[in-house]
């Protein structure tokens, strides 16, 4: 029979930055987060300008 028993994995750094593939994700985030906030006022804007060209008419 084999041991099972294993040790506790060690705990991360409190501020250890997040990998993907050995590759730092942080600065990937903020310009996601970046265009997703750009994309989003960009269409709040177009249906803002539907609105006022549709209330025209009245």
């Amino acid at each position: 029979m084999t041991d099972t028993t294993t040790s506790a994995p060690a705990r991360p750094a409190a501020h250890a930055p997040t990998l993907d593939a050995g590759r730092r994700t942080d600065r990937r985030v903020w310009i996601r987060a970046t265009v997703y906030i750009a994309a989003t006022h960009a269409f709040a804007g177009f249906v803002i300008l539907l609105f006022e060209l549709g209330g025209r008419g009245h």
